[in-house]
């Protein structure tokens, strides 16, 4: 079957700080539950670029290339003895409204549409700044690649394999919302392992309590982690109801 939508999601800095379960449980769809790393839950702030987009095979007139700024949390959902590892958004960011608006009629996702801006630079590193603009000034995101990369093969590079820290974040190849009616909505989001690095000089200069509420903004003062991760094409499933 032909994918609802192919794309390159690059140069993705991801912030993830820990919370407390407590906190995310009024928001997990039903038939899923929170998923963790060592005990411990995350959720995480993303910026990247969306490059090359397509709907059902058809560029997108003037909507191909676009920034994202998402906040989101991660779950799973066993079927048999498969575990789906996969995300659930809290805010996702976009510049335009069509994109935005089709995103929500099929998948009921939690788009909201603003002003936006990117600068990814790759001389000598790469650097990124994710930028969006609301209640009247700018807000950033930015930071840059520190360190050696860790390869995408499992296992190898520091630090990286399957059960590491960077896989937790990185390998979830399911989106799971929740329906206004109380159900849930599934869709497998498939992409190649992302070769990923530290992040460093991270700059957060942002209203957080405005786009997520003061209940959340107080656990993204200080990130648990930061990672740049260079990002691949991407193809993005019909969603299908859960049951």
């Amino acid at each position: 079957m032909t994918p609802f939508l192919t794309a390159s999601w690059r140069n993705l800095l991801m912030l993830n700080y820990e919370i407390d379960p407590a906190v995310l449980a009024p928001r997990v769809p039903a038939c899923t539950s929170l998923d963790q790393w060592q005990g411990h839950t995350y959720v995480t702030l993303v910026g990247f670029q969306f490059l090359g987009t397509r709907l059902l095979g058809i560029p997108v007139p003037f909507h191909g290339a676009f920034e994202e700024v998402n906040l989101r949390f991660y779950v799973r959902r066993a079927v048999d003895a498969d575990v789906r590892r996969g995300v659930v958004f809290i805010r996702e960011l976009v510049p335009h409204r069509a994109i935005a608006a089709v995103a929500r009629a099929l998948y009921n996702e939690p788009y909201q549409t603003v002003p936006m801006r990117s600068d990814v630079t790759h001389d000598p590193e790469t650097a990124v700044t994710y930028s969006w603009q609301l209640n009247g000034r700018w807000h950033t995101l930015a930071g840059r690649r520190a360190g050696g990369g860790t390869a995408a093969e499992p296992g190898r590079g520091p630090g990286r394999g399957p059960g590491s820290h960077e896989d937790f974040i990185t390998e979830h190849y399911w989106g799971y919302t929740r329906q206004r009616d109380g159900g849930t909505l599934e869709y497998r989001v498939e992409h190649p392992r992302w070769r990923v690095w530290a992040a460093a000089d991270v700059q957060v200069d942002a209203d957080l309590s405005a786009l997520y509420g003061p209940e959340l903004a107080r656990w993204l003062e200080r990130p648990a982690s930061m990672l740049l991760a260079d990002g691949s094409a991407v193809r993005v499933g019909w969603p299908r109801r859960v049951t």
